[in-house]
């Protein structure tokens, strides 16, 4: 099924790179992700049988553990072709503990499918992969899935849109039927019905049906309103004609999704096969190509440089995803511009390194086919390089470019894991080296303390994946102990005036460094409710040329050293700004080191001479659980020191949103199951950190 619309882009097309969308599947977890990029798959033909999620047989969640738990966790490529393009489609994870795989795929996204289950609407992770990707300026259309549930109802999904998410939904469908009812929908630009027979594998165009009409007038008229008033071109014709053609509303809605004014939101249910076609149409129809995304841009030598996306430009690629496995690495590209060649020389702008691209592959998750070559807009898989890591630059080696990697987000839980024999020890090293290699949100690292091998990320379930992962992979045994929180140390109260002289002499020339730090708190506004600030800032307030400016970056340099360990117990301090108000030098004696060593002495004493308070990581937690389970789960969390934020009902089920520290939500998952009889269940996304109780204060 093809709309006029997409005739006519697909005629337009004359550049090879209008043809490439480049897109991502976006959602909360259990919002049906996979689902929908499983009937993508179906309905372009690159698979010929449908998979589902509870047996086990989707393409995308192809790892044993994603197949074991029924959720995705590692963000999956596949290409497929839809009627003249090419879309390369990413299936991200939705739940929080695996955000950085979003995060990652944001970062070579020109566009995305953001999926919202109709009985929930927007959910906490709808919410933050929403923020994310914002933040990336990515563009994207909505589909409300899962029309059939009991209880679905799209009005009240596009209602959360618009209030939780703050864009103007421009819905472009009217549902036929409710519930188990739901059979297909109205397309409001060309007022015609779509409608799906059981066991059809593709839609049936009709006449609106007559009880529908009205409404779908109607709707077709608050569409128009909507979209004149947000693009001129639209509001001209309206103006004149007191409606919108079909050409016209179909690029309005193409700009505004472009410039994230607006967002289309279809509907359907993925699981039956109604809607997907109409979401393919849509996916090439209003989401940009690598054509209509601002040219990449970079450094060279200090200096920013754009590369735009044509194939004859120099090579420029970032490294967005690697996959170390015991036959090989694989190393996921995407081509911001130029051409790579099989055995082609090319350059990690970063590091210096030449590495050679052996093969080139175009992905379909686990399976592959071999490529000569990859142009700009691509989004391939290479064997070949051996030390690129997730975030580098690889670029050709005459015209180097230094591309802007994915952020990291910090760890915020740790466990102790070694091998239960010695003789495996040496193979967990690299076991765990290997998974931080694939995963930058894990940390490895080795307690000087202890001596323990400590594996640190995003959250219990991340932890808990990436043992089972070396478990299976490897077969070793590991042991594991509790998971640990990253806690942090924050100043309430600062001092003023803390002189420090830091004078060493031993023979031979001598050091000496004299200065005098004011510490505060980054924002003394700011210890309400909303809890305190992260951070550090240093300011020199020194006049006269008292201490040269090469010595204040010193002090600067020496402070940061001493936030490593506060004085509370040993934990990263945070959130406090340190001022150098005066100093004094030796003609001789003074020099960088002596001023660092004064800088990171004088802030440790004054840390130890101010009021300070633990901090720990909490998070946002939203149970859904049975309405006669409610006062048990209310309790439980009362005895982890939750602070509940509201709570709603839904159908018959109960919705509670605590803040809740990161420490008391280990085993929480359990838990809840046997209070609700396993019909409970939670999601958690990161909130930020608040004051501990004074007894943690001294905990490792």
């Amino acid at each position: 099924m093809r709309t006029d619309l997409h005739r006519h882009l697909t005629d337009s097309v004359t550049n090879p790179l209008a043809a490439v969308r480049n897109l991502g599947i976006l959602a909360h977890v259990d919002a049906g992700k996979t689902t929908v990029t499983e009937r993508i798959l179906y309905l372009t033909g690159t698979i010929h049988k449908r998979g589902e999620v509870h047996d086990g047989t989707t393409v995308t969640d192809f790892d044993p553990q994603e197949r074991d738990r029924g959720i995705t966790i590692f963000a999956a490529a596949v290409t497929c072709a839809w009627d003249g393009h090419r879309i390369n489609l990413l299936d991200t994870p939705g739940h929080v503990d695996f955000s950085d795989e979003v995060e990652r795929s944001l970062r070579v996204l020109d566009g995305a499918v953001a999926v919202f289950d109709a009985v929930a609407g927007v959910e906490p992770q709808s919410e933050s992969v929403w923020r994310r990707a914002d933040r990336h300026g990515v563009p994207r259309i909505a589909f409300v899935n899962k029309l059939d549930r009991a209880g679905a109802d799209l009005d009240t999904a596009v209602d959360s849109i618009r209030e939780r998410l703050h864009p103007a939904p421009l819905v472009v469908q009217l549902p036929i039927g409710t519930e188990d009812a739901f059979t297909g929908v109205v397309d409001l630009l060309r007022m015609r019905a779509l409608v799906w027979a059981d066991g059809a594998e593709s839609a049936e165009e009709t006449a609106v049906p007559p009880d529908l009409l009205d409404e779908a007038r109607r709707r077709r008229r608050l569409l128009e309103e909507a979209v004149a008033e947000l693009h001129p071109a639209a509001l001209e014709e309206f103006c004149d004609r007191s409606t919108l053609s079909a050409p016209t509303l179909a690029a309005a809605l193409r700009d505004l999704t472009r410039t994230g004014e607006g967002v289309v939101v279809l509907c359907g249910s993925a699981y039956r096969n109604r809607g997907v076609e109409p979401l393919l149409d849509a996916m090439v129809a209003y989401l940009p190509s690598p054509l209509d995304v601002p040219a990449v841009r970079g450094t060279r030598d200090g200096a920013e440089q754009e590369r735009a996306a044509d194939p004859r430009e120099p090579f420029a690629a970032l490294v967005f995803k690697v996959n170390a496995t015991a036959t090989g690495r694989l190393t996921y590209l995407r081509v911001y511009s130029g051409t790579v060649e099989k055995g082609q020389a090319v350059v990690d702008a970063g590091t210096g390194r030449t590495e050679r691209v052996a093969r080139i592959l175009r992905v379909r998750a686990d399976r592959h086919a071999e490529l000569e070559r990859a142009v700009a807009g691509d989004i391939v898989a290479v064997i070949g390089p051996k030390n690129a890591r997730a975030g580098a630059t690889l670029c050709a080696p005459t015209a180097p470019l230094l591309l802007e990697p994915p952020v990291v987000a910090d760890p915020v839980v740790s466990v102790a894991v070694e091998a239960r024999r010695n003789t495996d020890t040496d193979r967990l090293v690299s076991a765990l080296a290997r998974l931080a290699e694939e995963d930058p949100s894990l940390v490895v690292r080795t307690d000087p303390e202890t001596g323990q091998t400590v594996l640190s990320g995003m959250g219990e379930l991340h932890l808990e994946v990436a043992v089972e992962k070396i478990r299976r992979a490897q077969g070793l045994d590991v042991a594991v102990g509790r998971p640990r929180v990253s806690y942090r140390e924050t100043v309430v109260r600062g001092v003023s005036g803390l002189v420090y002289r830091h004078v060493k002499q031993d023979g031979g020339a001598g050091q000496f460094a004299h200065v005098v730090l004011d510490v505060e708190p980054l924002d003394p506004e700011s210890g309400g409710a909303g809890g305190p600030v992260a951070g550090f800032e240093f300011r020199s307030a020194v006049v006269g040329g008292r201490v040269p400016q090469e010595y204040v970056r010193a002090v600067e340099a020496g402070c940061r050293d001493a936030l490593a360990e506060g004085p509370l117990g040993g934990h990263p301090v945070t959130g406090l700004r340190v001022t150098l108000t005066d100093g004094a030098t030796h003609v001789k004696d003074s020099s960088e080191t002596a001023f660092r060593a004064a800088g990171r002495f004088g802030l440790r004493e004054a840390l130890r001479a101010s009021a300070m308070v633990l901090l720990e990581p909490v998070a946002e937690v939203t149970v859904t659980v049975p309405e006669e389970a409610v006062g048990g789960v209310l309790g439980d969390l009362a005895a982890r020191r939750g602070r509940v934020s509201g709570s709603l009902t839904r159908v018959g089920t109960a919705v509670v949103t605590a803040t809740v520290p990161l420490a008391e939500l280990f085993g929480y998952a359990t838990r809840l199951r046997s209070r609700t009889q396993g019909r409970g269940t939670f999601t958690t996304r990161p909130a930020g950190l608040a004051p501990a109780p004074a007894a943690g204060a001294t905990a490792r």
